[in-house]
C-alpha cells in the first residue's frame, strides 16, 4: 500500500512542467484504434489511467511501444476483442473503446466501465447517441453488445453536454457513412484536441469548442504524430496549492485560456497571476479571501474536477463560502476527511457550507477518488503537523510524480511504499 506522508506549513517556490492532459489522452488513445497505420504520441505521462488504456489497446491487438515519453501504436493487426470487467472496471474511459470499435469494426462487446466512485455517471447518453446513428445495442448480464453494421450519419441531441458521450459519438462517427451532427455537445478543450487529432488522421470534423459538432464520414484514416494539450486540472491543482501555502511558482506548458475561470477566482481570493506564452506564474502573499458562492458547471464554467481542491482552499480562507456540486451526486467524500483536519463544513444535499478556519491540522485521511485525493494533498501541505494520506492509488491515476514535483518547489512530502 502506497501512502503520502506530508509535513505541512512550507511555502512554495519554484518551477513545474505540466504534463499532457489525461482527459485528452484517453480519447486520443482510443482514437488510435480507428487506423491500421502507426500513430506516434509524444509527451506521454506515466498516469495509471494511461497505462490501463494502453492495456486495452494491447488487448485489441494494437502493438504499443513506449520509449522515453513517446508512444508508438501500430494498429495493423487490431481486432474487435471483447473487453471484460478486468479491463473496464479500473478505468471509466474504457467506454471510449466502444465508439472506436463501432467506427472501425462496426461491432463491440464491452463490460460496464468503472473508475472513480463519485456518483452514478450513467452511460445512457452514450448509448442513445449511438442508437441515433443506427447502432443496435443490447444490455445484458453486465455487458453491452453493439451492432453497428447499419450505422449511418444522423442527428444526435444530447440532454446534457456530456464529455464522454460527445467523445464516443465522435469516434463512432468519423468512419460512418453520411453526416453526423451532435447538438448540445461538450465544449471542453479536450474535445477540441480530439477533433484536431482526428482531422490530422484524415477525418472531417468541425465545430469542437462550440455546442454543435458536424462530422462528415470518411472511408479511412491514416497514422499521425501528435502532442496532446497540457492538463488544465493538474495546472489548476498546483495553482490552488500556491494560493493555500503561499509563495510564488511558475508553471510551464500551460494554456492560460483553459484555466481562465479558475484564474479569475484565484485573483479574487488575493493571488497575483501573470502569463506569457505557455507559462503561468502565481504568487500568494497573504491569507486568501473566500469566494461567497461557487457552482460546478460544464466548461467553460467552474470544473467539477477542481471542486475538492478549491474546497480545501475555502477551508482556510477568511469568511464563509457556499459550494454547489451540480454534476456528481456523491462528490463530497473528501468532506469528512477535511473535517478530521479541523475544517468547518456542513453538507446539505448537493450544497456545502464552508466556514474558513485559520489553520488545518495534520491527520490520517483516505483518498476516496482522484480529485478528492488531490484536495487532501493540498490540505496536508498547508496543515500544521503531519498528514498521512492512504489509498493514493486513486491520486496516481491522474498526477505524474506528484510528490517529486511538490518537493521541487519546497513541499515536505514523501511517498511511502509499504
Amino acid at each position: 500500500m502506497k501512502k503520502f506522508l506530508i509535513n505541512g506549513g512550507n511555502t512554495l517556490s519554484g518551477q513545474i512542467e505540466i504534463e499532457s492532459s489525461k482527459n485528452s489522452l484517453l480519447p486520443i488513445l482510443a482514437g488510435t484504434i480507428l487506423t491500421e497505420d502507426k500513430c506516434i504520441i509524444h509527451n506521454l505521462p506515466n498516469f495509471l489511467d494511461i497505462q490501463n488504456m494502453i492495456k486495452i489497446l494491447n488487448h485489441t491487438g494494437l502493438n504499443c511501444i513506449t520509449e522515453d515519453k513517446t508512444l508508438t501504436v501500430d494498429g495493423s493487426n487490431a481486432n474487435c476483442s471483447e473487453l471484460g470487467l478486468e479491463l473496464t472496471s479500473p478505468l471509466r474511459s474504457s467506454i471510449y473503446a466502444m465508439g472506436a470499435y463501432l467506427g472501425r469494426f462496426k461491432k463491440a462487446k464491452i463490460s460496464y466501465p468503472g473508475g472513480c466512485d463519485i456518483g452514478l455517471r450513467p452511460i445512457d447518453l452514450h448509448l442513445r447517441g449511438l442508437k441515433d446513428l443506427g447502432a443496435k445495442i443490447i444490455e445484458q448480464h453486465g455487458n453491452i453488445y453493439c451492432d453497428g453494421s447499419k450505422m449511418k450519419g444522423g442527428k444526435v441531441f444530447l440532454d446534457f453536454p456530456s464529455v464522454g458521450a460527445t467523445v464516443n459519438i465522435m469516434l463512432a462517427g468519423v468512419l460512418t457513412e453520411g453526416v453526423t451532427t451532435i447538438f448540445n455537445c461538450a465544449k471542453e478543450p479536450e474535445i477540441v484536441d480530439l477533433q484536431n487529432f482526428l482531422n490530422s488522421m484524415g477525418a472531417k470534423v468541425k465545430g469542437a469548442g462550440s455546442s454543435t459538432i458536424i462530422i462528415k464520414g470518411v472511408n479511412k484514416l491514416h497514422g499521425v504524430e501528435w502532442t496532446p494539450i497540457s492538463d488544465r486540472i493538474v495546472a489548476g491543482t498546483y495553482m490552488i496549492a500556491c494560493a493555500m501555502c503561499g509563495g510564488k511558482i511558475s508553471l510551464d506548458n500551460c494554456i492560460y485560456e483553459h484555466n481562465q475561470y479558475l484564474i479569475n477566482l484565484l485573483s479574487r481570493v488575493g493571488c497575483n497571476i501573470s502569463h506569457k506564452n505557455k507559462n503561468i506564474t502565481i504568487e500568494s502573499t497573504r491569507r486568501p479571501k473566500c469566494i461567497q458562492k461557487i457552482e460546478t458547471m460544464p466548461y467553460p464554467a467552474f470544473a467539477t474536477d477542481l471542486q475538492p481542491q478549491f474546497m480545501a482552499l475555502q477551508c482556510i480562507s477568511t469568511g464563509n463560502s457556499i459550494i454547489v456540486e451540480n454534476l456528481y451526486e456523491t462528490r463530497y467524500k473528501h468532506v469528512p476527511e477535511l473535517i478530521k483536519m479541523g475544517a468547518n463544513i456542513i453538507v446539505k444535499n448537493q450544497t456545502a457550507f464552508v466556514s474558513g478556519v485559520e489553520r488545518l491540522y495534520g491527520a490520517e485521511v483516505r483518498a476516496s477518488d482522484l480529485r478528492a485525493g488531490a484536495g487532501l494533498v493540498l490540505a496536508g501541505l498547508c496543515a500544521k503537523g503531519y498528514t498521512t494520506i492512504n489509498s493514493i492509488e486513486h491520486i496516481l491515476r491522474g498526477y505524474e510524480n506528484l510528490d517529486t514535483k511538490l518537493q521541487s518547489i519546497g513541499a515536505d512530502i514523501k511517498l511511502i511504499d509499504e
